[in-house]
């Protein structure tokens, strides 16, 4: 294990539930069920927007999405978000131009300690404040940067 606390955006939870998204679901449902022997977090936005996003474009039935993320909350830390993080939020927004809800998923990381936010949607190897942003599919496979996070060391 690498020992970085980490967390996973919206889009790898997604891809974990989604039969049709092909390798990608793979290599979600690869990353999600090692990340469990790490110190990976969930956040309560995250699990939010998964289960409205599953249900909305019909990948899974909301009984089946409610129970995924049901489990998901047993397996992680669910961490949450403050005041402070949306005051960081807007900051963040501003200065990086980022969504407010990519901002928000990344103020609420940094308050839990993460130094990594693994998303595909936003930019592989930026850093923004002490947090860095991790694409998984960023090669093909698992990215270096996943694999160590899961306690692989690449060469």
């Amino acid at each position: 294990m690498s020992g970085e606390r980490f967390t996973v955006d919206t889009n790898i939870l997604v891809y974990a539930a989604d039969e049709l998204a092909g390798t990608k679901r793979d290599l979600a449902m690869e990353l999600m069920g090692r990340a469990v022997g790490c110190d990976c977090v969930l956040t309560l936005q995250s699990l939010s927007e998964f289960f409205h996003a599953v249900t909305r474009k019909g990948i899974v039935p909301a009984r089946e999405a409610a129970a995924q993320v049901r489990d998901w909350m047993t397996i992680y830390p669910i961490v949450c978000a403050d005041d402070a993080a949306l005051k960081a939020a807007l900051q963040t927004s501003t200065a990086h131009k980022l969504s407010i809800w990519d901002s928000m998923l990344i103020a609420t990381a940094a308050a839990a300690g993460c130094a990594v936010v693994v998303s595909e949607d936003m930019q592989h190897g930026q850093r923004v404040g002490d947090v860095r942003l991790c694409n998984p599919f960023a090669a093909a496979g698992l990215s270096q940067e996943a694999q160590r996070l899961l306690g692989d060391d690449p060469a």
